[in-house]
This record gives C-alpha cells, sequence and structure tokens, in this order.
C-alpha cells in the first residue's frame, strides 16, 4: 500500500482527492498536514488518517509517508514538490506545477537525484473518455484533423480566493488554461509550434480572467477561450475533413455534466456516442500513480510533459504582451 500524506486541507483535496485516494487501488491516506495542527487533526478525523502533522516538514520528515499530494496555491507548488522529492517522498503534486516552464528545472533535478515518481496532477489524462478520443482521431475516423475548439469558464470574483490573488499565482490561463491544451496535445500526440493570445486582465486582481487563444500545429488549429468572470461553460471539439468529436464535460465529469463523447462520421452519415458514467478520474490517477510507483512502468504525466505544456501557456502570455503571434 502507497501511504499518502496530503500538504494541507485544500478545496480539491478534501472534495476530490482525497475521496478519491479513499477508493484507490494500493492507497491508503496515512496523514494530512495543516499550519493549524487543530485542523489538521479535524481533517484527519473525517477521513479516518492515522497521523495529523501541525507543519508540512513535519509530515515530510515522518517515516510513515511514501507519497505526498501538494495541492497549495500554484506559488509554493514548484518549493513544496521539490522539498518533498528531497526529503524521499513521491510527489503528486497539482496543476499547474509552475508559473513558468523554467522553474520546472528544479523538480526535474530533485526527482532525478533522489530516484522518486514526481507527476503533475493532470487527472484528465486518466479518464477514458480522452482515450477514446485519441483512438478514434488515430484510426482517421474524422478524416484529416484541421481545427480544434474548446471553452472552459467559471465565475469567481471572490478577491480572498486564490485564483484572484496574483501573489498566488491566481489567473484563468494557470487555473484552466491548461486542459485543453493538455487534451489537445494527449489526444493528436502532437506539440504546438506558434500561439497567440488575447488577454483581459480584472483592474482589482491584475489577474487575467478572459484569455482567448490560439495554438498553431502542423496541420490544424487550436482555439478556445477560457474565463473566470463568465458562466459555467465546458466544451471540446475535434473537427476533421470526414467528421467531427464533441467531447461533454470534458475536464470536470460530474459537475459540468455527464461524461459522453460523440463522433459524427459526415462522410458515412454515422453517429457513435461512448458513454463514461461513474468514471472517477481522480481515482484513476491515483491508481495509476501506485503502480507506477510500485514499479509497473505505468505511464504518467512525465515532468518533461510539463514543460512543454507549460511552454505553451508561456507562449499565451508572451503573445499577448507583444500584440502578435509567438512561437513556442
Amino acid at each position: 500500500m502507497l501511504r499518502w500524506g496530503i500538504l494541507s486541507g485544500a478545496k480539491i483535496a478534501r472534495e476530490h482527492v482525497v475521496p478519491a485516494l479513499l477508493k484507490a487501488e494500493g492507497c491508503v491516506v496515512e496523514g494530512i498536514a495543516s499550519r493549524d495542527e487543530g485542523r489538521a487533526r479535524e481533517l484527519a478525523r473525517h477521513f479516518g488518517a492515522p497521523r495529523a502533522f501541525g507543519s508540512y516538514e513535519a509530515l515530510l520528515a515522518s517515516p510513515e509517508i511514501d507519497a505526498v499530494y501538494v495541492p497549495l496555491p500554484t506559488a509554493q507548488h514548484v518549493e513544496w514538490a521539490v522539498r518533498a522529492a528531497e526529503a524521499g517522498k513521491h510527489v503528486l503534486v497539482e496543476k499547474p506545477l509552475a508559473l513558468r516552464a523554467e522553474d520546472i528545472a528544479p523538480v526535474i533535478a530533485a526527482r532525478d537525484r533522489a530516484g522518486v515518481v514526481v507527476a503533475e496532477a493532470f487527472m484528465v489524462r486518466h479518464h477514458p473518455q480522452w482515450a477514446k478520443v485519441r483512438e478514434w482521431i488515430a484510426a482517421g475516423r474524422i478524416g484529416r484533423l484541421r481545427l480544434v475548439q474548446g471553452a472552459f469558464s467559471y465565475f469567481n470574483d471572490d478577491p480572498s480566493n486564490m485564483r484572484n490573488r496574483l501573489e498566488l499565482g491566481g489567473g484563468g490561463l494557470p487555473d484552466i488554461g491548461v486542459y485543453p491544451v493538455v487534451a489537445t496535445r494527449f489526444a493528436t500526440g502532437l506539440e504546438p509550434r506558434a500561439a497567440r493570445a488575447r488577454i483581459e486582465r480584472d483592474e482589482r486582481f491584475g489577474t487575467d480572467i478572459l484569455a482567448e487563444c490560439e495554438a498553431e500545429f502542423e496541420d490544424f488549429r487550436l482555439g478556445f477561450y477560457v474565463a473566470t468572470q463568465l458562466a459555467a461553460r465546458q466544451t471540446m471539439v475535434f473537427h476533421g475533413t470526414g467528421g467531427f468529436i464533441e467531447v461533454d464535460a470534458p475536464f470536470n465529469a460530474g459537475i459540468y455534466g455527464d461524461a459522453a463523447v460523440h463522433l459524427h462520421d459526415c462522410g458515412h452519415g454515422h453517429a457513435e456516442t461512448a458513454r463514461f458514467g461513474g468514471v472517477d478520474q481522480y481515482r484513476l490517477q491515483a491508481e495509476a500513480f501506485a503502480r507506477a510507483v510500485a514499479g509497473s512502468g505505468e505511464a504518467l504525466f512525465t515532468l518533461e510533459e510539463s514543460v512543454l505544456n507549460q511552454r505553451v501557456i508561456d507562449a499565451f502570455y508572451r503573445s499577448a504582451e507583444a500584440g502578435a503571434p509567438v512561437p513556442v
């Protein structure tokens, strides 16, 4: 059993990751840390974890912890991923791992020195709906892929929320812009060459609240928008010369609707739907991580892939500043 320690009681941990770990094969929640020891004890009791730690350092020092999940604010991800790896722990760090691609280098170095598994928590990479999209594209079911379109939005103007605090790594592109990029890269196995973006920022927070983005691949274009102060929406469409694929609730199934993938084969007048009710992508992520730690050779989202994904986000910011397309 992989014994997990959780660094903080962040919402993503409480509502998604820890409940998934409790159900995941090969995993056990051993301890929870908080800078407030009373809060740590409360969360440990709630989730049935045998250990509570009054500091993150105490959790990292515990020989009873094998792996650490880091759901801290984005600006703290790199520091604590490095510290956890240096403590000899395997590390699953919430996305985005970093705010700049170059900041990931210390995490890679720490991973290699310690010989541990470190991965960015892109749970969507473990959802079977994306394996299905990849399968259909590779099989030529929609002909030649020419255009990918997506959207991800929610409304949150709470000034105390970390997503609206620039110093904590807030903003729409870091929080949700990573999803259309990682999903397209995974579904096609290809990397973009150039990027372009227009970005609107909130004058109060300084964070990007609306980003309209384009990424040029060799044979197709990805276009999407992400927003933190618009009505909630998620969609991804892969449009080819012979048909198209629509993905319902592509990133947060259950919150934005039911997970389903629709194939419209226009050349043969054929429609096909694959549904994925009851899938917990957080549980699948935890189980894949545990198998990788056990030496299964499981394909995780590597830190090298994290660098490639973050380079695209970095390019969107550079493009918005330059007012022109930039190379990725």
